[in-house]
């Protein structure tokens, strides 16, 4: 089978077409054998600061601007010490309610 994946830390995100308007959360997915805290939520690689709670990150009133990669991040401890992790990047596609040219 597919390699286990290795990565500590997975943002998921939903994978239905987002239309302007919609509310989505974002998951960060921390792998069961590892502990993070202080997890954080980057659009762009532009800290969010508090707009989340806990593991999730809910935007409501979907704009276009909210498009573009997010990834999020935590300090993982270990016995003996702790760093800065972050999940690859995932892109959120946000389209146009008046883009498909129907009126």
């Amino acid at each position: 089978g597919p390699p286990c994946p290795t990565d500590r830390l997975v943002l998921q995100v939903p994978a239905r077409a987002l239309l302007e308007g919609d509310t989505v959360t974002l998951r960060c997915r921390v792998r069961m054998d590892t502990t993070v805290t202080g997890i954080r939520f980057y659009h762009e690689e532009k800290d969010l600061g508090r707009l989340h709670h806990g593991t999730e990150l809910s935007l409501s009133l979907l704009q276009l601007h909210h498009r573009g990669h997010y990834r999020c991040g935590g300090w993982v401890i270990s016995l003996v010490s702790r760093w800065r992790e972050k999940s690859a990047p995932v892109t959120l596609t946000v389209r146009s309610e008046c883009g498909d040219g129907h009126g």
